[in-house]
């Protein structure tokens, strides 16, 4: 197939067998179809126009995502990026035309995060021309993943599916996961937590080298559907590097943070759930990892002896790793709301 663009080209992942009981989907940049399909149906809609600015706040992926749907349909892009953005990617991003802001660095993920969106919130007041992509709150983000759910269900359509990823704004596994399930209910669906995000009720809990700033939020993000999900992982940065670590050692796959903590998590639900198939979710790769993670494997823990904590109540989280049932429960705020 001939692409009419690299965005249309670097979208559809690469499907790998990992095990009898595991398959990773790994992707250049997950989050690309979103962008794509968002900016597609705005300008649609008409809500925005051709060469208009877009902006949002992004911690890398949705950043690189973002400027490509932009690049594809001749629109303008504003990112206000984390401190967790590299130089590589800041670079990619000003070459295709992005105004990139990088916020000052900050004492952890939750100021650099209230820092951004600040700063979204006053380009917004001086530019009202600007139109902002909520990624982590407009349900527009979740339309893209309908393709993503096509693929799925066409390549492994013999086994009950579980799909295991990281949450972070909620759309990309939750979109999925409700696309697959208007074919089959039964799909499980598992979400990657690191301690310290508010969106699972692990805000109390502090990991002093968390750098996993895609799967967690210290805001409230209106796109997480609490409702999709069966089970939630609680992981730390060691844990989730030394399950990237391994992926790279006995797979030779290349992929970030986030997917190395999906690749323990999996890995220790296949071993529970024998006669399911796990769907790992690999958003992007491990690029952006190199020195705080890849170039220090000779300290990563053995996979082997790791296990989690398994838990009945957020209250009981523990670190380095906890996990519980989810149950397609509400938000942990709705859940004492309806038990009031």
């Amino acid at each position: 197939m001939i692409h009419a663009h690299i965005a249309d080209a670097l979208k559809s992942p690469h499907l790998i067998r990992l095990s009898d009981g595991m398959v990773l989907a790994r992707f250049e940049s997950m989050k690309i179809y979103s962008a794509l399909a968002a900016v597609r149906r705005l300008l649609d809609r008409g809500t925005v126009r051709p060469g208009q600015t877009l902006v949002d706040s992004s911690s890398g992926i949705y950043a690189q995502a973002l400027a490509l749907a932009c690049h594809r349909y001749g629109m303008r892009c504003h990112i206000v990026a984390s401190t967790t953005v590299d130089a590589t990617t800041r670079a990619q991003l000003e070459i295709l035309g992005a105004t990139v802001e990088q916020v000052a660095p900050s004492k952890n993920l939750e100021l650099d995060q209230e820092l951004r969106v600040a700063r979204v919130r006053q380009i917004l007041a001086e530019r009202p021309d600007v139109h902002w992509m909520r990624q982590y709150h407009d349900d527009i983000h979740y339309l893209g993943y309908r393709e993503f759910a096509d693929i799925v269900a066409t390549a492994l359509p013999d086994r009950p599916l579980t799909v295991v990823g990281g949450i972070g704004s909620g759309a990309s596994t939750g979109g999925l996961v409700e696309h697959l399930r208007r074919r089959d209910p039964s799909v499980r669906l598992i979400g990657l937590q690191p301690f310290g995000s508010v969106t699972f009720g692990s805000e109390d809990h502090h990991d002093p080298e968390a750098i996993i700033a895609g799967i967690g939020s210290s805001i409230v993000f209106d796109n997480v559907r609490h409702h999709l999900y069966d089970a939630i992982h609680w992981m730390d940065f060691q844990h989730a590097m030394a399950g990237a670590v391994a992926l790279l050692r006995e797979h030779a796959v290349f992929a970030g943070l986030s997917t190395g903590a999906a690749y323990l998590a999996a890995s220790w639900e296949a071993c529970r759930s024998p006669g399911r198939l796990h769907l790992v979710i690999g958003a992007d790769t491990g690029h952006r990892y190199v020195e705080r993670v890849f170039a220090r494997h000779r300290e990563a823990l053995d996979t082997a002896a790791l296990g989690p904590a398994e838990i009945t109540s957020p209250a009981d989280l523990s670190m380095p790793w906890s996990t519980m049932a989810w149950n397609r429960s509400p938000a942990p705020g709705r859940q004492k709301e309806l038990a009031s």
